[in-house]
This record gives C-alpha cells, structure tokens and sequence, in this order.
C-alpha cells in the first residue's frame, strides 16, 4: 500500500503467467440509438459516457477523451480472486485506448496510467503491483520507495525455471472477495503491522536470492512462501477464514512445503510449492478444489491485432 510504502519502502517479487484477458476496442457505427456499448459479465448500451456505470471503462474514456466505441471485454480468469484481473483489464484497456488514438506508449506510461485510473479516478484502494506486472510482464522484483517504483528483472536460468514452474501448483479456492474490502480493513483494524511488513520486505529479497542462486536450495523457496503467508495472515482478521485455513492445512499436511492465497486475501487463488515426489499426494488430498494448470510468460500487455480507422468526432449525437 502506498501509505505504508511511502514511508517505509516495500517491495514484491511476481511474475505473469499464461492466462490472459482480452480487450476489443473500435469506433461504433453511427447505426443506433446509442453512442457506447460496453460487453463485460452485463451489456451496456448508453448515449453519454457519464451513463456509463463501469467505473474504470468510464473513467477511463473520461481520461483519454474517448467517444462512441464498441468495448468487448473476456478472460481466461473469474474477477475478484486475487489474480490482477482489474488491473489487468484496466492496462489492457488503456493500451487499447491509445492504439486506437494512433499513439505509442512504453510500459511504464501504460502502468502509471493504470494505477492513476484505478486508485485515483476510481477511488480503489490497493497496491500498485498488479498493474506493474500487467504492463511490464515476465518475473521481476519491484521496489517501492519514494512515491514511486524501480522494476529489476529477476533473471533465472531456463531449466532452474521451469524447475520452480513444475513446484508450484494453483487452485482455485471458489470462494471471491473484492481486495479493496480487505485492503481497507487491513488499514482500519488498528493492528501495528510495521514488524510483519518490514518481515515480509526481507522475504523478498530471500527469495530472489534462492532464485538466481543455483547452488541454493529451491525448496527453500516453499518454505518462504508458507512464512510468507502467516505474516500476512496476521495483518488482518479478514485476510483467512476457517475454510481457506482447512484447505491449507491438507496441502501441507500431505507434502506441500508452502503456499499463501494470492492477492489481498479472503478467498480466490491458492498456491502451492510442492516438490515432485509428494505432488500426486497433494492433488489427491485437495481433489475438490479446481486445479489451474499455469505456464510462466514473459510478456507483458500487447496488441494482438490493429486496424486503422478512420475517425470524425464531428456529427457525434452523444449529448
């Protein structure tokens, strides 16, 4: 959080991998009775981009200036589980948004954006990493210091990598939260989290160094993420519940050497370091849970496909 990082620094190891969302943009047709349709989980059609109730499309168009368009939206991801999807949207969108104007921009424009739309215009409370990791791509350590934020490839052999890829498994909890909500009690619950976050800064740097180590022992990596994980369930109340508890305690009771539910907490993604020899045991004891099988990528945002239009403002019935 910028709160805390400002004054004490922060920082986050992460990384993308291959489940992507998609964002189509194009000027609509001057065919019908309304100006803006936006496809997400609902359709809207609306005449003025104030009408618009999707806080980060409208605010978005707000920003760069953006009329009568046609916005599809889709991912391989359910919203709210702690995977960047928002932030993931909201870089995608912004990357649309000025392909469609003619314009370039570098990754670091395209995260400052993103995190100006979603924290400032929209009035979200959270970090700033997943929109980092969104526009820059690939496994980095980000730092945080200053008002503002340096990103350092993590660089990793191929072998060493696919090693930590094959280590870790991904299930999908079932259960979805808005991080905000526990972002917002996290800052509220009067708890002095100072000693877990300062913690949690030096386990960054521990695991980068087992990463790019190859005399150190991976598993130790693991173990980290399971210290990781109780200092941030510590942080606040709402982090955990008795159910996400139950399902970490049968991953590591039959082998996992660690693991932490990703995002801000509540529910969404669990994942798992857990060496080959156990993993078959893990699977087993958490059969009823749904297994996402992810892939490392090293990319970030990028556009797929681009079209120029050509584009006249004037005769807009947008009122």
């Amino acid at each position: 959080m910028p709160s805390y990082f400002n004054e004490y620094g922060g920082a986050v190891l992460s990384t993308t991998f291959d489940k992507y969302c998609y964002v189509n943009v194009r000027h609509l047709p001057r065919f019908f009775n309304y100006t803006t349709e936006v496809c997400y989980s609902r359709i809207e059609q609306v005449r003025d981009v104030d009408s618009i109730e999707h806080p980060a499309v409208r605010n978005a168009m707000r920003m760069l200036d953006m009329h009568e368009l046609r916005i599809t939206y889709e991912a391989d991801l359910p919203a709210r589980t702690g995977l960047g999807t928002s932030s993931s949207f909201a870089v995608g969108l912004l990357n649309a948004f000025y392909c469609l104007k003619g314009k370039y921009v570098d990754k670091r424009k395209l995260a400052d954006d993103a995190i100006y739309l979603e924290r400032t215009l929209c009035a979200e409370a959270g970090g700033w990493q997943d929109q980092i990791a969104a526009s820059f791509g690939g496994l980095n350590k980000i730092v945080f210091a200053d008002g503002g934020y340096d990103v350092y490839p993590v660089i990793v052999s191929p072998e060493r990598k696919q090693r930590l890829n094959d280590s870790l498994l991904l299930y999908f909890t079932g259960f979805t939260r808005f991080s905000a909500d526990v972002q917002k009690d996290i800052q509220s619950s009067g708890r002095d989290n100072r000693a877990r976050l300062s913690r949690m800064r030096e386990l960054v740097d521990e695991a980068e160094h087992i990463l790019i180590d190859k005399t150190a022992d991976l598993d130790d990596f693991g173990r980290l993420l399971g210290e990781e994980w109780k200092l941030k369930r510590g942080t606040s109340e709402k982090v955990s519940t008795s159910d996400l508890d139950i399902i970490y305690e049968k991953a590591i009771n039959a082998g996992a050497l660690g693991g932490k539910l990703l995002g801000a907490g509540g529910g969404g993604f669990m994942l798992f370091y857990v060496p080959e020899e156990v993993k078959t045991g893990v699977m087993r004891a958490l059969e009823g849970l749904m297994h996402v099988p992810f892939g490392f990528e090293n990319g970030g945002t990028r556009v797929v496909y681009y079209s120029p239009e050509t584009y006249d403002c004037k005769g807009s019935v947008e009122k």
